[in-house]
């Protein structure tokens, strides 16, 4: 009886979420398999794995993987050390930090389309700040978008300037969460603040530390609007990023099947990443 009712409780949530969750993918993933485009829209004839093979074949996709694995370790890496550095600032006691953690959270609270157009307007090639003040210091500023040599950093560090806001928040709520008795005992026992942040504070932040690289590696490795307001994937190739990759491959070749192929790529490097990140961080805790 209980778990007749259980079920009945559970079963408009489950049945939503079969809704929107499964059936996309498995749509997704049926049309993967087939010939599937906007201008022949029907799933015969299949074509089975032929899409999956021709993405390995194809030099563009290989340069947009190649592209988003170097961007991913970038954002992620320097969020994630940035966002530490600021949230070890913010848990030392001091006054007024709740200007600091305003300040902070601007960043995270603004759309990333808004983000890419304010630094499109601050890294403008004639127009921006960022030129003006080179130019009185005696320097010329690079293209930053338009230069192959910079627009994939210069899109990583506007990524970054956004997303270390919530690795901050994150990391000190995991700070002021860990017990105080290792930190004291590390203390009594004449331990130096980078001894004790090393060989304590570390190690117990461990776990935090695993969720904002699973976090972060998901949300990077699926960039698309900084990509699209900014660069459009140029120049030439420099900034096309497999999300971006797959947007063009559906809306602009009209290729659906092989769009759905790619994604399905993207998803299975994620969740291998995902499950590496598991194993090194949490199975040995």
């Amino acid at each position: 009886m209980r778990a007749r009712v259980g079920a009945s409780f559970a079963a408009p949530g489950v049945l939503v979420l079969l809704l929107v969750v499964a059936f996309p993918l498995l749509y997704a993933l049926a049309l993967s398999f087939s010939s599937y485009t906007f201008l022949k829209p029907t799933l015969a004839p299949w074509v089975g794995l032929a899409h999956y093979l021709e993405a390995f074949r194809d030099p563009y996709f290989l340069n947009s993987l190649r592209l988003t694995a170097l961007y991913a370790f970038l954002t992620v890496g320097l969020s994630l050390l940035i966002g530490l550095a600021i949230a070890v600032l913010l848990f030392q006691p001091a006054p007024g930090k709740e200007f600091f953690y305003a300040v902070i959270s601007v960043p995270m609270l603004i759309a990333p389309v808004g983000v890419a157009l304010i630094w499109k307007m601050i890294l403008h090639p004639e127009l921006g700040i960022v030129t003006y003040l080179l130019g009185r210091l005696g320097f010329s500023a690079p293209d930053f978008f338009g230069d192959p040599r910079y627009a994939l950093f210069t899109l990583a560090l506007v990524d970054t300037w956004q997303q270390v806001s919530f690795v901050a928040l994150v990391l000190l709520a995991g700070l002021r969460s860990l017990p105080k008795e290792p930190l004291e005992a590390a203390l009594v026992d004449g331990a130096s603040f980078p001894q004790r942040f090393l060989h304590v504070t570390l190690p117990l932040l461990r776990p935090v530390i695993g969720v904002v690289l699973i976090l972060q590696t998901i949300a990077e490795l699926r960039t698309y609007d900084l990509v699209y307001v900014l660069t459009r994937g140029g120049p030439g190739a420099a900034t096309d990023l497999l999300a971006y990759f797959i947007y063009r491959k559906a809306f602009l070749g009209l290729d659906l099947g092989g769009a759905s192929a790619l994604a399905y790529l993207l998803l299975l490097l994620t969740l291998a990443l995902v499950v590496f990140y598991y194993r090194r961080v949490f199975a040995e805790i």
